[in-house]
């Protein structure tokens, strides 16, 4: 039986920050895992003075980056030896989030292909009483192996 690594380091890291991500942009957004299965995760994360708009709410540009990188997180869960690269990014905005409030990030596989997997992602506020924004996106599989 093959075991999982990534999924392993994922659910070890439950109550913690994500150190252990290839992405350094997953390092700058610094996500707290919360629960991790093969093919859903679910992540929180403060709402930082760099990641508001002048309004002081959290950037619709940051939102979707958090998307992106979630939902590659909820791919690389998967244990496939290749990347995925974000063919689209679709996302319904729905309310925002203050400075130094906490936001959840929920994703899971919609569909799982050869060569492309579509997802979605659900970012909540800390209490999950108010879904601040929806997406879904494509992913195509690369060439580009990851390292072990």
């Amino acid at each position: 039986m093959n075991t999982n690594k990534r999924l392993e380091a994922l659910k070890a890291r439950i109550g913690q920050e994500f150190t252990a991500s290839p992405s350094p942009f997953t390092h700058w957004l610094r996500p707290t895992v919360l629960a991790a299965e093969e093919g859903k995760l679910s992540f929180r994360y403060q709402v930082r003075g760099e990641m508001i708009n002048p309004i002081g709410t959290l950037h619709g540009g940051v939102t979707a980056a958090i998307m992106d990188d979630v939902i590659g997180a909820t791919v690389y869960s998967c244990n496939d030896p290749f990347f995925w690269t974000t063919i689209n990014n679709v996302i319904d905005y729905f309310a925002v989030a203050k400075e130094n409030e906490f936001v959840i990030a929920e994703t899971s596989i919609v569909k799982k292909g050869r060569q492309i997997t579509n997802a979605q992602c659900e970012i909540w506020n800390e209490n999950k009483t108010r879904l601040l924004a929806k997406g879904y996106s494509n992913l195509l599989k690369t060439d580009f192996p990851i390292p072990l």
